[in-house]
């Protein structure tokens, strides 16, 4: 279908760049009551990725919410994207997704032909990653929005969660960061058709397949690297985990077109959201300004960030140079000495 609708030209933000900045996230929460149930393995209030509720000795659900504008102009892959980035967070968990509510809001003036690829999108994209959608609930709304609630089952002794680093867990990443600067870069045609398609490929790629590698190795924690990027969900993994973490900024895969825009000062919005949270945490040693940037750059279905056992690290990682589009041996876990969280080493 030829789509003349720019989609990206109806919204403020674009993809996982308009979530809430962390801090004020968890000012928002803070004073909210927490119901306590034995069932409830993982809930908001320990800053994850879904929350996990236990059935019984065999079986969990997980489950999360994820939607957001449109950060392809083209709906059909808009569509598998939001999906894509939705069905990370079960993946991350550890979960399979197998049940699936698209949530969606759409101007009227929104042509049926461009709603319907939307949806063709985010069903396709939920069926390749096993996943069944069975309904869901629209609005009108003068910027267009799409996502999608998803329930997965997990193994209550086989959840991960974003607190369970332990000093010496080797930190592995499976995708490579830049997305968001290309796609805003995209915005004034300031991005190649070249890194454009990169990061379509890159949001369109299901964590699917990093899922089933980890759950094979003895992983302590994970979690996706989305809106808060590396930086932001590393220290929320730091913080959980009560480690320390030491990034090996050259063993980081960073998009070269991406890392050419930050130098330019081509960045978006979430970035600086993303650097006042998580930047009083992290000692960034002699580390180029443009790589910090691109650290604290949100990304949109990004990758999965693992804290594995040392003595599994080399068999995961060399099962997901097979799997993934960009396996990384990124850093370490530490014991915890007081003051930052996060050190970078150039």
């Amino acid at each position: 279908m030829e789509n003349e609708i720019k989609l990206t030209k109806l919204a403020n933000c674009a993809g996982c760049g308009a979530k809430v900045g962390a801090g004020v996230l968890a000012q928002l929460l803070g004073d909210l009551p927490v119901r306590r149930d034995p069932n409830l393995l993982v809930g908001f209030d320990k800053s994850d990725d879904a929350s996990v509720y236990k059935i019984s000795d065999e079986l969990a659900l997980v489950q999360t919410v994820d939607f957001f504008p449109p950060i392809a102009d083209d709906p059909y892959t808009f569509g598998q994207i939001a999906a894509a980035n939705a069905l990370s967070d079960v993946y991350a968990m550890g979960g399979e997704p197998r049940l699936a509510l698209n949530i969606m809001a759409v101007p009227a003036s929104l042509p049926q032909e461009t709603v319907h690829e939307i949806l063709r999108g985010g069903y396709e994209k939920a069926y390749e990653a096993g996943a069944i959608i069975t309904g869901g609930h629209s609005i009108l709304d003068n910027e267009p929005k799409y996502g999608l609630a998803v329930t997965g089952f997990v193994r209550p002794d086989r959840v991960l969660t974003n607190s369970g680093a332990r000093p010496g867990d080797v930190l592995l990443l499976t995708k490579p960061l830049g997305i968001g600067i290309l796609t805003t870069a995209a915005k004034v045609s300031l991005t190649s058709e070249e890194g454009m398609a990169l990061a379509v490929r890159l949001m369109t790629t299901l964590n699917r397949a990093a899922r089933e590698a980890m759950v094979k190795y003895r992983v302590h924690a994970c979690t996706d690297v989305t809106g808060f990027a590396l930086l932001g969900h590393a220290v929320e993994m730091a913080q959980g985990s009560d480690v320390e973490l030491h990034l090996d900024v050259n063993a980081i895969d960073l998009i070269p077109e991406a890392l050419e825009l930050a130098r330019m000062g081509v960045l978006p919005e979430g970035m600086y959201r993303n650097r006042r949270f998580a930047e009083p945490h992290v000692d960034a040693g002699g580390t180029e300004l443009a790589r910090q940037d691109m650290l604290y750059d949100p990304q949109t279905s990004g990758g999965l960030l693992i804290a594995v056992d040392p003595a599994d690290a080399d068999a995961l990682y060399a099962e997901l140079r097979d799997a993934v589009p960009s396996a990384q041996r990124i850093g370490t876990a530490e014991a915890y000495r007081g003051g930052k969280r996060i050190f970078l080493h150039a």
